[in-house]
């Protein structure tokens, strides 16, 4: 029998959802193998996610709150992500062998048709984007090449080769700027030109793979999640070259997504964790690590400037850096540790003595000035990706234990 989707509502009609911290709505288990990307439909009625064991399901919530499939259709190939334009239905996912592949989303949300295959790549595509404006189908895969097509001919329109495994796609389609994040941890943009793609630039800044890229269109922000555990905002459109880094998790940063609207960044990580950082606030950009061959301070030489050593007759020092001035310190003159939430710092990191005097110096007159910009909530499940709803404040989060849990998060986008 046909489903109906029906708005989401409070389970406990007594009970108010809003609270300071995520509430979870519904839990969606049963899945015989990994989960691999979800997304929300209508307003968190509707689910529809990909999985390790072919299949592409759309689940369907009935009034007693629990999800249920009323689509489960099997692909050739594992779906490895998807993107979905929800006022035209359009589905686009990218599977294990290369194949971009786009569907058809019936109205009432109980089948799917397909409309026609890309042949992409030669390896698994790792993120797939639809761009209606100019009819295109964006995908980039571990075959190190980012390609779009067009998908009222279905021709190949262009592509550029990265230096290293491609791993996540965003796309201005305002601007036509692509931005591809890699395996080595670099983010290239391109400039999508009549004759093709055109390299703008390389952003460097992680010191592991690139998992995930968000965006701001209207501030023009490129937000990227690393192995690192690190979280890096780009300000593309200020023409600077300015960043700075958000520090708020202890494992691989998975997930990101951006509410427009409210400026909220939520990063998800094998932490089990998700961190709201507030976009609002005025940051400082990350300093650059200066390098020497001594101390800034103290000038006794590190372990590799050989000469120092014989003239001073002592055994070199290991180098450090502060991180809110940038300069390079070794460890007596670093002793001191401290969160610069202003900096992306929200747990303690390594300080010179000087900047930790004129923090504490700071904290004396004005108590808040490190007052923390993040709110950290744990989900009890390793993120491996998200998405959010704005408009109805609901986020999803998928774990690595094949569980799809959506979040009551209204409260934290104000």
């Amino acid at each position: 029998m046909a489903a109906e989707i029906k708005p989401i509502r409070n389970p406990n009609p007594t009970k108010p959802v809003s609270t300071d911290k995520p509430v979870l709505v519904s839990k969606i288990d049963g899945n015989a193998d990994d989960v691999n990307a979800a997304i929300l439909l209508n307003g968190g009625s509707g689910v529809i996610s990909v999985s390790d064991d072919k299949s592409v399901r759309i689940w369907q919530r009935r009034d007693n709150g629990q999800y249920w499939p009323s689509v489960c259709h099997f692909l050739p190939s594992i779906p490895s992500c998807l993107h979905y334009t929800a006022h035209i239905r359009r589905l686009f996912m990218g599977l294990d062998n290369g194949t971009v592949t786009e569907f058809e989303v019936a109205s009432d949300y109980n089948s799917i048709r397909h409309i026609r295959d890309y042949i992409s790549h030669q390896n698994r595509v790792t993120g797939v984007m639809y761009c209606q404006d100019s009819e295109w189908a964006l995908s980039v895969s571990r075959d190190k090449f980012f390609v779009y097509h067009c998908t009222e001919s279905g021709r190949r329109l262009g592509g550029h080769q990265c230096t290293g495994w491609c791993t996540a796609l965003q796309f201005d389609s305002k601007s036509r700027h692509v931005f591809v994040g890699d395996y080595s941890g670099n983010i290239t943009m391109l400039k999508l030109e009549e004759n093709g793609p055109q390299v703008i630039t390389t952003l460097k800044g992680h010191n592991g793979s690139i998992r995930s890229l968000a965006w701001d269109i209207d501030r023009q922000l490129l937000f990227s999640g690393s192995f690192d555990q690190s979280v890096i905002v780009w300000d593309i459109g200020g023409g600077k070259g300015t960043a700075f880094e958000l520090q708020g998790h202890t494992n691989k940063v998975s997930s990101l997504v951006y509410g427009p609207v409210s400026r909220q960044l939520i990063s998800g990580a094998e932490d089990a964790t998700v961190v709201f950082w507030d976009m609002k606030a005025n940051r400082q950009e990350t300093p650059e690590w200066l390098e020497a061959d001594s101390c800034q301070y103290c000038e006794r030489p590190f372990f590799w400037n050989i000469r120092a050593m014989m003239d001073q007759k002592q055994i070199g020092l290991r180098q450090h850096h502060c991180r809110k001035c940038g300069k390079a310190v070794c460890d007596n003159c670093s002793s001191k540790r401290t969160t610069i939430p202003i900096m992306g710092f929200e747990f303690d990191v390594r300080v010179c003595d000087k900047c930790h005097s004129t923090i504490s110096e700071t904290d004396s007159v004005n108590s808040e000035t490190r007052a923390s910009l993040a709110k950290f909530h744990e989900v009890k499940h390793n993120v491996v990706f998200m998405d959010m709803d704005e408009e109805s404040g609901l986020l999803l989060t998928v774990g690595q234990d094949r569980v799809m849990k959506i979040w009551e998060v209204s409260s934290l986008l104000n």
